[in-house]
């Protein structure tokens, strides 16, 4: 049988649209799914909503029926071959009749992966690859706990048009506008975790959560990191009930990114001083930036970033420039670390 490749690729792109309505948060990977029957047309379609519901193959079959019985599904992620809090959707598609499963992305999960030989050698054609970059972008973070061990760190720094993140007499609210301060909270919102050092948290008192421009939290909320050894204030705000808090007592990026990886999250959020930043910068761990710059001059006062070893320009960390937005009055520039 010969399939048309024009056709794989609009039923891939479906998937992918599904797949991005889930929670970008979440310790799962979004993923997509659409079923068409034996005639090629789309019986059902289904997502993976987060941790513990279906995922997007079983969500998609049970709406299927028997028509899916022996067409094909089209998967943003090679199908799962274990059980989790699921059963393996494997077993699921061979059990619903499907003769062929297209995926993109192949599993990087070793605990998972595994899923398109398992089908082959139960008589089920497997073509894999098809726009599997676009479905390991919608996956990056995600994706790098799996390959890496730790979770995609984001660092975001406001800053003025000279570099300073604050005033030199300390004060730095607000440096941006309120819209680049609605866009930092809807960064929160897609983040499994928000880290400071006791620094920020004792100086600035901020409660980390993720809020809308009205001041009311968005449903899911990520992780409060506090990380250094001094003692928090028992009233600081970052220690209310609004969202889950973590204190680590060290000052060691890798053993907080360790514990993160621990709780299976993939996307943490850095919005620390100058020196917390530098530590993450200085020890490899950071893969992207996202700077809010403002129209604004302060001529003295504390540099957004720390000292980073670099006495010669030669030697000046270079970023790749992925995307330039104007928000608001400011620039959101976003830019990776090469390495990453």
């Amino acid at each position: 049988m010969t399939y048309e490749i024009a056709h794989d690729h609009a039923m891939m792109r479906r998937a992918l649209d599904l797949a991005a309505q889930g929670p970008a948060a979440d310790a799962n990977p979004r993923v997509g799914c659409v079923l068409t029957g034996v005639d090629g047309t789309v019986v059902a379609q289904g997502w993976h909503r987060g941790a513990g519901t279906a995922h997007a193959e079983v969500d998609a079959l049970s709406r299927a029926g028997g028509r899916a019985r022996g067409g094909t599904a089209y998967v943003t992620l090679e199908p799962c071959n274990h059980t989790g809090r699921t059963q393996p959707c494997t077993q699921a598609l061979y059990a619903a009749g499907l003769a062929r499963v297209v995926h993109a992305q192949s599993d990087p999960n070793p605990r998972a992966a595994g899923g398109a030989d398992w089908l082959r050698e139960r008589g089920v054609v497997v073509d894999g690859g098809v726009l599997a970059q676009d479905a390991a972008g919608l996956n990056r973070s995600w994706s790098h706990l799996m390959t890496h061990g730790r979770p995609w760190v984001t660092w975001k720094l406001a800053a003025t048009l000279d570099g300073r993140s604050a005033a030199a007499d300390g004060t730095s609210q607000w440096i941006t506008g309120v819209d680049a301060r609605a866009d930092v909270h809807l960064q929160r919102a897609d983040s499994g975790a928000v880290l400071v050092g006791t620094g920020t948290a004792l100086c600035d008192d901020p409660q980390l959560t993720a809020r809308r421009p009205d001041g009311s939290l968005y449903e899911r909320q990520p992780i409060r990191v506090v990380m250094g050894q001094r003692d928090l204030r028992p009233d600081a705000r970052v220690l209310d009930e609004a969202a889950p808090t973590w204190h680590l007592r060290t000052r060691d990026p890798k053993e907080v990114l360790a514990g993160l990886a621990q709780a299976e999250v993939h996307r943490m959020w850095l919005e620390g001083g100058p020196t917390v930043a530098a530590a993450f910068m200085s020890a490899g761990l950071v893969d992207e930036v996202v700077a809010y710059v403002a129209p604004v001059f302060l001529g003295r006062g504390r540099p957004a970033v720390g000292d980073l070893g670099v006495t010669t320009i030669a030697d000046a960390l270079r970023l790749h420039t992925t995307d330039i937005t104007l928000i608001g009055t400011d620039v959101r520039i976003t830019a990776t670390v090469k390495e990453s």
